[in-house]
């Protein structure tokens, strides 16, 4: 999406390769870096979101309001964190509810050495 401006917390749809096949599926992301950053910088710092029930890891945080975001099933936001360039950015799909956003923030800082 060449030009757009992206805001933390909107969930976007981009294509997420996966590592053990030659295949690309497009899959919902969660914008985590900040304006500033991602008009700078013409990339995204994304989490990965997924709808998976098996293996959750410790960190995981649900979305208990996942139709306000626009996602099809309910999911949750993984820390399996990725930079990707606006380019490749296929599309917005939603944003977080509050008590989603603040999920996800009180979770980036336990796992992130931010203050």
């Amino acid at each position: 999406m060449p030009g757009a401006t992206f805001e933390p917390f909107e969930v976007v749809a981009v294509p997420f390769p996966f590592t053990d096949k030659p295949v690309v599926k497009r899959r919902p992301a969660l914008v985590l870096s900040v304006r500033a950053y991602n008009d700078r910088h013409r990339h995204l710092v994304l989490a990965m979101i997924t709808s998976a029930r098996h293996g959750p890891w410790p960190s995981d945080v649900s979305l208990d309001d996942w139709r306000e975001a626009r996602l099809n099933a309910p999911c949750r936001v993984r820390f399996k964190l990725f930079t990707l360039d606006v380019t490749l950015i296929l599309r917005r799909v939603g944003a977080l509810a509050d008590a989603d956003r603040r999920a996800v923030q009180a979770m980036l800082a336990k796992c992130l050495a931010v203050a």
